[in-house]
């Protein structure tokens, strides 16, 4: 059978609870403001829509484009439906903190954090460890507008900006280094002790 270990029958497994659709939970209060237009970027856009504050800020590191082809823009949308106000910092100044504190304000919830469409490595080094003179998710295919490993820096601009704000890592960057592997670009193992 499989699934379960040689000589103990299915009913011998634990039963696991079955998880809830997400459209099955109590909508957020926000969700009677409507569905917006686009998130915003900016406390500009964030006026146009009568909003205050973000529930849940977004930072990426690729371009914002509201379209199905892009992760942040399904999760941006799929937490709005839920009632949520969702704000997005797209590929913010890795090197200043104001790039996330300026740009939206502090999230009411959390910092959804994330390094794009592509692992920030492999976005901006060959397999020979050279640097790429385009990124494809950026405007103008324009490299070195992420830093390496960016789940990881979008992480550290936000606890600088907010200390109290909790932070969601997510994305191929956040699957990867959740856990131990051999890091190819660093030459190093399991980041144990680091």
């Amino acid at each position: 059978m499989a699934g379960c270990p040689a000589g103990y029958p299915m009913s011998a497994l634990p039963s696991l609870p079955v998880a809830k659709p997400l459209t099955a939970y109590r909508p957020h209060w926000a969700k009677r403001l409507g569905v917006a237009p686009f998130l915003p970027m900016s406390r500009e856009e964030m006026t146009q829509l009568g909003w205050d504050s973000c529930d849940i800020i977004v930072v990426t590191g690729d371009a914002y484009v509201d379209h199905p082809s892009f992760g942040m823009a399904i999760i941006g949308r799929a937490l709005e439906a839920q009632g949520f106000r969702v704000g997005i910092i797209a590929q913010p100044d890795w090197q200043q903190r104001r790039a996330v504190q300026g740009t939206l304000g502090k999230p009411n919830l959390f910092f959804g954090v994330t390094a794009g469409n592509m692992d920030s490595m492999i976005n901006r080094y060959t397999a020979d460890r050279k640097i790429r003179s385009d990124d494809a998710y950026t405007p103008g295919n324009e490299g070195g507008r992420r830093p390496d490993r960016a789940a990881l820096v979008y992480s550290q601009r936000c606890r600088e900006a907010y200390k109290d704000v909790p932070i969601v890592i997510g994305g191929i960057e956040g699957s990867l280094r959740r856990v131990a592997h051999y890091d190819y670009w660093s030459g190093q193992g399991p980041p144990l002790d680091r």
